[in-house]
């Protein structure tokens, strides 16, 4: 009985494993191809503003993290960077500098969703009509499906 209880709950345990490394897994290997270095430089150059993803807030984790140069502009925000894999990235526009799930979560409805992330290492997302980038301060990445910060960067 003992032995069948230990290679129940064994199986159990390589089961959630492989669930949980197939869900860490799964946007990485779907990933579509990271934008060109020279289609991001380009979107640098005529953006009104740029800010930085660091690896240091408060919000930020092991699991949770970016890196790298933000450049917002009126039809284009892009990424020089990382940022840590993950499952169903939302890009947001903030309307004060936020650095954890908590201070997001307060103004939210506030926020101005931009678009989805689909790539882990340097991003393009087109700013919908509408959206004036003017009207806030931030830029950050929330992770929809679990409710995660992943960060921020203030870019005025």
């Amino acid at each position: 009985m003992k032995k069948i209880l230990f290679l129940a709950s064994s199986h159990a345990v390589v089961l959630l494993l492989g669930f949980l490394l197939g869900i860490y897994l799964l946007p990485i290997l779907t990933a579509p191809q990271t934008p060109s270095l020279a289609s991001i430089m380009a979107i640098a150059g005529s953006s009104e503003f740029k800010g930085n993803f660091r690896r240091d807030l408060q919000g930020s984790d092991l699991l949770h993290w970016g890196e790298g140069e933000v450049s917002v502009g009126k039809q284009t925000i892009a990424l020089m960077g990382k940022i840590a894999p993950g499952p169903d990235y939302k890009l947001y526009l903030v309307p004060e500098f936020v650095e954890n799930e908590a201070q997001f979560l307060k103004l939210k409805a506030r926020s101005a969703r931009v678009g989805d992330i689909k790539t882990f290492e340097n991003f393009i997302v087109p700013v919908p009509e509408g959206v004036d980038i003017a009207a806030y301060t931030t830029v950050l990445v929330w992770c929809e499906t679990f409710s995660e910060f992943i960060s921020a960067a203030k870019y005025r």
